[in-house]
Formats: structure tokens, sequence, C-alpha cells
């Protein structure tokens, strides 16, 4: 029988799970979200796709995706699979890649949120409430939305440290004291909150769109008929059911692999112990980077999962693609 005691067994093996899972992983969910990023905003910027409010929030959306990729899924992987971190040796980079990783993680499910509202909007049997689903009030959410957390966070270029964690162990983190405690409180609330919100719009969006079923605007099935600003405008149903379809899948995956990180902010809150031993530190960091990389899937997977559901993606795809090599060759 082996002479190492279990904890540090556990320890040992653990460590090198989320090494070898940061060191091979990572840089291929890197490469795949960035991919992913690249066609998706390719694709929304389309000319015939851009009339819709709801490619503007995915616009929105994949850009931050973009940026929380190469800020807090980069630096992960650097630093735990490949042990190369600048953030430990100078505090402005250790703030600044604080506040880019926690706003942009902030904004992504925001933007899903105003893009969720947007479909209840659409969907609404009122007519003035219809009349919100717009390419104005889609821009306006967004730089409002977009000012007011960028402010809201600006604490995180403040309050942020370099902490030591344990033997040879740092980590870019908020302080101890009130700037911790109001850190640890406010993830849980925002990651708790966003799945709620998120599931309840979602929900909501379907169950508009089964009433809207129930009634006959028109003999026609293509297309429905809505007043906006004034006049009568003919909106493609089968387009925004697509952009429904795929905000709901985006919804689904953020929630799936969100749910994790989540629950282990809430197990932090009901185990909290000041006096943890040093080796329940390290395991619960490593289920934290765990959780994690966890959480950085729905940043990098969106397109892959609108090229399989929806056929008007993937023909926009290829419409885009096509154009570009044209473009390219002439």
């Amino acid at each position: 029988m082996s002479s190492v005691p279990l904890s540090s067994a556990t320890l040992t093996t653990m460590n090198l799970a989320q090494k070898y899972l940061y060191e091979f992983a990572g840089p291929i969910l890197i490469l795949i979200g960035t991919i992913s990023c690249i066609i998706n905003l390719v694709v929304f910027t389309q000319k015939d796709l851009r009339k819709n409010p709801c490619p503007i929030y995915f616009i929105a959306h994949n850009i931050v995706n973009l940026i929380f990729i190469y800020s807090s899924l980069l630096a992960l992987t650097l630093g735990i699979g490949y042990n190369i971190s600048a953030l430990i040796y100078k505090l402005i980079l250790c703030r600044v890649y604080l506040y880019v990783v926690i706003l942009s993680n902030c904004l992504s499910p925001f933007y899903l949120i105003l893009a969720s509202i947007d479909r209840i909007l659409l969907t609404s049997s009122n007519a003035r409430i219809r009349q919100r689903s717009n390419r104005r009030f889609a821009c306006l959410c967004i730089i409002i939305g977009t000012s007011f957390w960028s402010l809201f966070h600006i604490h995180a270029l403040i309050s942020s440290n370099i902490r030591q964690m344990g033997p040879n162990t740092y980590l870019c983190y908020f302080q101890q004291g009130i700037h911790l405690i109001f850190a640890t409180y406010y993830s849980l609330t925002k990651e708790s909150l966003t799945l709620i919100l998120l599931l309840i719009c979602g929900l909501w969006s379907i169950k508009n769109i089964r009433s809207l079923r129930r009634v006959r605007i028109d003999n026609t099935l293509s297309t429905t008929r809505t007043y906006v600003e004034g006049k009568y405008s003919k909106l493609n149903s089968s387009k925004d059911r697509q952009l429904t379809l795929m905000l709901l899948m985006d919804i689904i995956i953020y929630a799936l692999f969100s749910f994790a990180f989540a629950m282990f902010l809430i197990y932090q809150q009901i185990t909290q112990n000041p006096l943890m031993s040093l080796d329940r530190i390290q395991i619960e960091n490593v289920i934290r980077n765990f959780c994690l990389f966890s959480g950085s899937i729905p940043f990098c997977t969106s397109c892959y999962a609108n090229l399989i559901i929806s056929k008007t993606f993937r023909n926009e795809t290829k419409k885009a693609f096509k154009s570009k090599i044209i473009f390219c060759l002439n």
C-alpha cells in the first residue's frame, strides 16, 4: 500500500488533471472559439441580417466573447497549462486583466438577455410592444447597458491585487476584506440571476410564439404583418423563427455549462471557513479552475450550434464566404 496520504495523492492527481486539461484542451478551445466568433461576426454583419435587431445583439455578444477568450481563457491556459503568467509580476496587468475578464463575463450573458427581451417584444400580441423591436432600440440598449456595466465594474481596477494562495501559487484577485466579500456575493448573485433571467426569457419567448401560432393574421404562412412606426411592414417569420431558435440554443448551452460554476459558488458560501487547511484551499482552487473551463465553453461554441440547428445561418454562411472568396479573387 502506498505510504502517500490519500489527500496528497488526490491533490496531486487533481493538479495533473487540471494541468493536462488546460495544456491540451485549452488551446483547442481557444482555436475553435476564435473561429466560432469570427464566423458569427461575418454572418451577422451581412446586410440581410443587420436589418433585424436580434443580430445586432449577436454581434455585440460575439465581440465580447472574443475578448473573453483572449483574456480569461488564454490567461488560464498559459498560467495553468504552461506555467506562464505575467499577471503575477505586474500589478497593473493584474488589475486590467481582472477588469476585462469580469466585464466581458458580465456583458456576454447581458447581451443574450437583451436579445431574449427583443424576442419577447417581437412575439408580443400587443402591436405597441412589438414596435420596440427595432435596430434603434437595440443599439440604444447596448450603448446604455455597456456604459453602465463598464462603470459598475471599475472597482476591479482599484481593489484587485496579487494574492499568494499557497507555496509558489499566486492568484490575481480581489484583496482580502470587504472587497473580496463583495466580489464573492456579486459573483454568486450574477451567476444565479443570469441563469434565472435567461431561462425565464427563453420560456416567455416560447410561450409568445405558441400564442401567435393560434392567431391567423393572414392566409399566408410565410409572412406575418406587423404595425411598426405607423406603417405596415412585412416580417419574415421563417428568418425570425431561426433567430429565436439560435438564441434559445445559446441560452441552453450557457445554462448547461455555467451551472457548475454557480453551484461551486453556492458550495463555497455554505462551507466557508477561515481555518481551512492548505490542502482544502488547493483542492477548491482546482475545482474552481475546472468550473471556469466549463464556463468558458459557451463563449466558444455558438457558431457550431447555429450551423447545426439553423438552415438560415448555414445559407448565410455559404453566401458570406462565397462573396469573400469572389472579392479576394478579383
